[in-house]
């Protein structure tokens, strides 16, 4: 194993199995309310499990809003929701300075939080706002804190943002540059939800007693999980795979001949550390002590997918980044 094992390792098995069992349950009760996205609320339970951000992209209509509002309650974290439009400015989001004048006269400033000071972040439709704005959120996003006029100020822990985005109706957007894209662990995708599916979400949110999600978890047992998170240990042959999957994306050191020619820019390392820390969560989540390989090409796509891009010739000729990935992932089983 890649970390060696704590002290008290039949403890630490204890508190992986209740908190594994935990998160299950908070697993349970947001497919109570979102239903038919099993694969979407598990990797976005993951990408907060594993201390990240989730861009989730999708059509109108397929509970984005609700998904992010649900685990708030569920978790117990303090959730806010930001709409993000054209005229919408950095201080909309991080807050801002007031001049004040007491009883004596004096004046002072007083500095006003904004939204981002909350423990769920809910950008909607994040990339309808200007750059200026978008990368109000870059420093929120990787350092847990925000710097107003000089001074920094710390965010509630644990901080996550859930971002969505459209992938119709591009006009008047401004794509997220591949530096914010990077501070996204995972991209995921949300479909249709299949025939059955749409039928519970027909009848039971049409009616009278619509469900609501309940508290499993509380803040401190979100952070707890994410400490134990770390300490899962990860097999040679799991860092092997990630190593292997992340640096044959990379046309400058890959192998494969379809990488150097469709591939404009690969994987950084964050894709790497990424991996690392969602085949654990993943693991967790399912009630498991270590993680596999298989958990490896499970997450390959939603981790790599944004932090990677086709040249135009590879666009142009019909080639898809799913399509590429999944010709990575069937390498780790040779």
């Amino acid at each position: 194993m890649t970390q060696a094992a704590t002290p008290n390792a039949a403890g630490a098995v204890a508190d992986m199995e209740r908190v594994a069992n935990l998160v299950h349950k908070a697993k349970g009760a947001v497919e109570q309310v979102i239903y038919g996205q099993g694969a979407v609320v598990e990797e976005t339970l993951i990408t907060l499990l594993a201390g990240g951000h989730a861009l989730l992209i999708g059509v109108p209509g397929l509970a984005k809003t609700k998904l992010a509002h649900a685990l708030g309650i569920v978790l117990g974290l303090d959730d806010k929701r930001v709409q993000f439009t054209p005229d919408l400015m950095p201080a909309d989001i991080l807050g801002s300075e007031v001049l004040e004048e007491n009883a004596e006269g004096r004046r002072a400033f007083r500095f006003i939080k904004g939204p981002v000071f909350c423990q769920l972040l809910m950008a909607d439709e994040i990339n309808r706002a200007s750059p200026r704005t978008q990368s109000a959120l870059l420093q929120a996003m990787q350092e847990n804190r925000v710097s107003i006029a000089g001074q920094y100020h710390a965010l509630p822990q644990p901080f996550h943002v859930l971002a969505t985005q459209n992938p119709i109706e591009q006009e008047g957007t401004y794509p997220l540059p591949e530096a914010q894209l990077d501070r996204f662990l995972m991209q995921v995708d949300i479909g249709y939800p299949d025939l059955e599916a749409e039928r519970q979400i027909m009848l039971r949110t049409t009616g009278v007693d619509a469900p609501e999600p309940q508290r499993v978890l509380t803040a401190d047992d979100l952070a707890t999980a994410q400490r134990l998170v770390r300490q899962v240990p990860v097999g040679e042959s799991v860092v092997a795979a990630i190593l292997k999957l992340v640096r044959s994306g990379r046309p400058e050191t890959t192998d494969i001949q379809d990488v150097k020619d469709q591939v404009a820019w690969g994987p950084g390392p964050r894709a790497s550390q990424a991996l690392m820390q969602a085949v654990r969560a993943r693991a967790l989540l399912q009630g498991r002590l270590a993680p596999s390989v298989d958990d490896v090409i499970a997450l390959a796509r939603p981790v790599l997918q944004h932090r990677m891009a086709l040249s135009f010739g590879a666009r142009a000729d019909g080639h898809t980044l799913p399509a590429l990935i999944e010709t990575l992932t069937r390498r780790l089983d040779t």
